[in-house]
């Protein structure tokens, strides 16, 4: 059983910085695909970026290229995302998801882009004033 808990988050003021991270438990570093969604008051879910562990390939939501980033810590069991350049639309809480099982990178850019993951933290709030 996968156990994700983020930190980090917070409030900027616009063109500021955060960074979140996600400490996951109770999984194999193999085969798995992290990501981070967000979710705005009275929108939708949608996908900021994603990583496959094995390989390090990286995915991100057009949106957020460029400004975002997202890396792993093995040693730390940990996925952060670096978010540079904030602008109030990127304020939302600010989930972790994983899955398990991906075999290949290409798995884990679908996964992102379907929004089908098992295993989800309980969210960490990123403000933005303008």
């Amino acid at each position: 059983q996968v156990q994700l808990g983020e930190s980090g988050g917070g409030s900027v003021q616009a063109g500021g910085t955060l960074r979140v991270s996600c400490e996951a438990s109770g999984y194999s570093k193999s085969y798995l695909c992290m990501s981070w969604f967000r979710q705005a008051p009275g929108k939708e879910r949608e996908g900021v970026a994603a990583i496959y562990i094995d390989d390090g390939s990286t995915y991100y939501d057009d949106s957020v290229k460029g400004r975002f980033t997202i890396s792993q810590d093995t040693a730390q069991n940990t996925v952060s995302l670096q978010m540079t350049s904030l602008k109030p639309e990127d304020t939302a809480i600010y989930y972790c998801a994983a899955q398990t099982g991906v075999h290949a990178g290409e798995f884990c850019s679908y996964l992102f882009k379907a929004h089908n993951f098992n295993y989800w933290g309980q969210g960490t709030q990123v403000t933005v004033s303008s």
